[in-house]
């Protein structure tokens, strides 16, 4: 398997437990009494599964987002450029302006 797949594969991973355990704190602070809500209706393990499935969805691609960015090379001393900032000096423009009065 690509490296790049695994690496997809363990961050989504990563993302669903975060969800699973953010999911499991809500419903034990009662955030906007949501254990209420899901113990006392049919459709609560809907409700949970969905949360879990959504968070999931986001919290994976917020794992892998870090994930790739972490993996940009490191600024390193190379005499291309790279990371050197250069300063212009302002350079006065000069627009016309016409009166709209003379219309």
């Amino acid at each position: 398997m690509p490296e790049l797949v695994r690496l997809y594969i363990r961050n989504v991973l990563i993302g669903f437990a975060i969800a699973v355990a953010f999911t499991a704190l809500l419903l034990w602070f009662d955030v906007a009494g949501l254990w209420h809500l899901v113990t006392h209706t049919a459709e609560g393990p809907l409700a949970v599964a969905l949360l879990v499935v959504f968070n999931g969805i986001v919290f994976s691609g917020v794992q892998f987002g870090i994930a790739v960015m972490r993996m940009a090379e490191p600024p390193g001393d190379d005499s291309r450029g790279k990371g050197r900032v250069v300063l212009a000096e302002p350079v006065p423009v000069l627009v016309p302006v016409r009166d709209r009065r003379d219309r």
